[in-house]
């Protein structure tokens, strides 16, 4: 395994890592109130430089001026191919400067270099894509006798937009994207966990050449810059992703002003193995789905149900793999899981591996290796024999942590998929493609991937089910969010018109 480098080992790095502030109406400002937090290292713990505190003063200040880009620029009213010809422009530039956000994203998250650099390329693959469906996006007509009545594709207004520190990013560009390309505009109020990389997206949006107050950042804590954000009157739109306790807050505060909600929350994934499955394949997608991002990936398929056939080769196969999963500096090109992103969320994750010990058999990983004691690492971790009960089978754990229970048939093997809370992912593996379908249309999650990995295609819809989060994102799908649909009646000619008030 790979040393990890210290701080003062990347000063090629740190060398263009300045004090992050916020961005509004155009210009990056400090804090009115002055205040600022530190962003830590996760690799060493150690700091990397200051961001400023937003308050609500900066959400107000940010939100006043989304508003007036709204009502008085030129925004909403560009034309569909002029608003895409901005997208692509934002989209070249993240192109040119993938390797220096890939080595941000980094050094602010832990996140493995060579998947940050795939990261940063989808970045400016979600701004390329709503560029396309814009200039492509169709309405409605429908003629009935005398009128034709067409429907109209809106702008809604000012929308908040809060992403997680996971892949942070690609995340706020899967939400800008699709908000700049509706016409909307918008304050993005990233984790405080990770916030250097939406500073370099706000300098990409202004050297794009997007008018000042269309898109604006404001940085700060949940309680005292995302709640002002969630309830300001001047807001319509929030769009969230993160944990479903947050995001269940945040449903409540915004029905104060009847926000529209856009929810993408936690996930429990089952990865559903039977007997007849290709098993070299499904342990490399398993391997890959819950290791890949450190494990912080909310689709993760952190359950494994397999076949009782099976069962015990697998789960072998599986810690074997897991074992030699390279642990290390997320710098080296060889890592292929780096620190957990916050000292905090390091110690959640342990704990979740002691209880772990005592509801199942802790096949590989656990403890933290002696060489790496400065960082957030813990090592690809497997529990086997976890009873469906069990805490670690039913809560998210948001790490490289996978517990492994065994099932006889199929329809055990649903109602196991299904006995959680969550529904977001589920991966099912088998060589019988009428009872793969089967088994994936009876499980309860937004998203099905049967004998693969987590493959994405932009134009689906992309959202969970049951507590796993509130509507749909990606293709056409983000438009039923982001914008109004209007319709508009047209009378083609004289018609009938019932004569009140004449007397008669």
């Amino acid at each position: 395994m790979s040393q990890t480098a210290t701080a003062s080992e990347r000063p090629r790095v740190k060398a263009r890592v300045r004090p992050v502030e916020h961005f509004i109406d155009g210009r990056f400002q400090p804090s009115q109130a002055g205040g600022a937090f530190e962003t830590i290292d996760p690799a060493t713990n150690e700091v990397i430089t200051t961001v400023a505190d937003g308050l609500e003063a900066d959400i107000d200040l940010a939100v006043r001026a989304a508003r007036q880009a709204f009502e008085e620029g030129p925004w909403p009213r560009l034309r569909a191919a002029e608003r895409a010809r901005y997208l692509r422009r934002i989209a070249e530039l993240i192109e040119a400067a993938d390797a220096e956000i890939a080595e941000v994203e980094t050094l602010d998250t832990g996140l493995p270099i060579t998947q940050a650099r795939g990261q940063a390329r989808r970045a400016a693959q979600n701004f390329h894509f709503f560029a396309a469906q814009i200039e492509t996006l169709s309405t409605a007509s429908y003629q009935t006798g005398d009128f034709l009545n067409y429907t109209l594709l809106k702008p809604v207004g000012v929308a908040g937009l809060i992403t997680p520190w996971n892949t942070p990013f690609m995340l706020e560009t899967w939400k800008v994207a699709p908000c700049l390309a509706a016409g909307d505009t918008c304050v993005l109020k990233p984790a405080e966990w990770s916030p250097l990389s939406a500073s370099r997206l706000a300098a990409i949006i202004a050297e794009a050449g997007i008018p000042d107050g269309v898109c604006n950042v404001v940085h700060g804590f949940g309680e005292t810059c995302g709640a002002p954000l969630v309830e300001h009157p001047g807001v319509q739109l929030i769009s969230f992703t993160g944990e479903t306790t947050t995001g269940s807050t945040i449903i409540a505060n915004g029905a104060k002003t009847l926000k529209r909600c856009s929810m993408e929350l936690g996930g429990k994934s089952p990865v559903v193995v039977f007997a007849d499955a290709d098993l070299e394949r499904a342990v490399d997608a398993a391997v890959f789905g819950v290791f890949s991002l450190n494990g912080e990936r909310c689709t993760a398929g952190t359950r494994l149900l397999i076949e009782e056939p099976i069962y015990d080769e697998f789960v072998e196969r599986t810690a074997q793999r897991a074992g030699q999963v390279r642990l290390g500096d997320p710098f080296d090109p060889k890592t292929e899981l780096g620190p957990l992103i916050h000292r905090d969320h390091y110690e959640r994750v342990k704990s979740y591996v002691e209880i772990g010990r005592q509801e199942g058999r802790l096949l590989a990983g656990g403890e933290r290796p002696q060489h790496l004691a400065q960082g957030n690492y813990l090592p690809a971790t497997l529990i086997a024999d976890v009873k469906p009960r069990a805490r670690v089978f039913q809560e998210e754990i948001f790490g490289p942590v996978v517990v492994a229970t065994p099932f006889n048939g199929e329809a055990e093997a649903v109602r196991l998929a299904n006995d959680v809370r969550y529904g977001l992912a589920a991966y099912v593996w088998t060589r019988d493609l009428q009872r793969g379908q089967r088994v994936a249309q009876a499980i309860d999650s937004g998203l099905v991937w049967l004998n693969s990995q987590n493959v994405r295609d932009l134009r689906t819809p992309f959202g969970g089910s049951k507590w796993s989060g509130i509507g749909r994102e990606g293709g056409t799908y983000s438009f039923e969010f982001y914008c109004d649909l209007q319709t508009v009646h047209v009378a083609l000619g004289e018609h009938s018109i019932p004569r009140f008030g004449t007397g008669g």
